[in-house]
């Protein structure tokens, strides 16, 4: 009975403990995006990451791995070529009115569910003023590093694009 009772008390600790939620994403919108057309993205680097695990029994070992990679600025720049946005290779003075800058940064981590989110934000900067015209944050969890970003990512731009 005495083991039954802790027992129980474990289970409820563990599924306390696994029920959190991802942050709901957080648009600061100063002007609308749609009044431009073009956007240039800051370059950003490859993130590679992977997960697995190495199982034994009296029979064998087994494992298995997942490696997953991402570009954060062609997973933003796919977002905006879904809806109408033309990306420039660079910033062209000629179409600065209608040219947006977009800035990518990490700006967080915290533990949930027995793993981490990852929390990223986007700014879109006017390429004639350099003026904030939105900022979006987002947080993603997934089974890679790469997966959190690239759910982060998709987070954080959906908000904009809602019909």
């Amino acid at each position: 009975m005495k083991q039954m009772k802790i027992w129980a008390i474990l289970v409820s600790i563990a599924v306390f403990i696994s029920c959190g939620s991802l942050k709901s994403p957080v648009i600061q919108q100063n002007e609308p995006i749609t009044s431009y057309k073009y956007f240039y993205i800051m370059p950003t680097s490859e993130k590679t990451s992977s997960s697995g695990g190495v199982y034994g029994n009296n029979y064998g070992v087994y494992g298995g791995s997942h490696t997953a990679t991402i570009n954060p600025g062609d997973a933003i720049a796919g977002t905006l070529l879904k809806n109408g946005f033309i990306r420039l290779p660079e910033l062209d003075p000629q179409l600065s009115n209608e040219t947006l800058i977009i800035n990518y940064g990490e700006s967080g981590r915290r533990n949930l569910n027995l793993g981490y989110t990852i929390e990223v934000t986007i700014q879109f900067l006017s390429a004639k003023t350099h003026s904030v015209v939105c900022v979006c944050t987002a947080e993603g969890q997934g089974s890679t590093e790469a997966d959190d970003i690239r759910i982060a990512i998709n987070r954080a731009l959906e908000p904009l694009f809602k019909k």
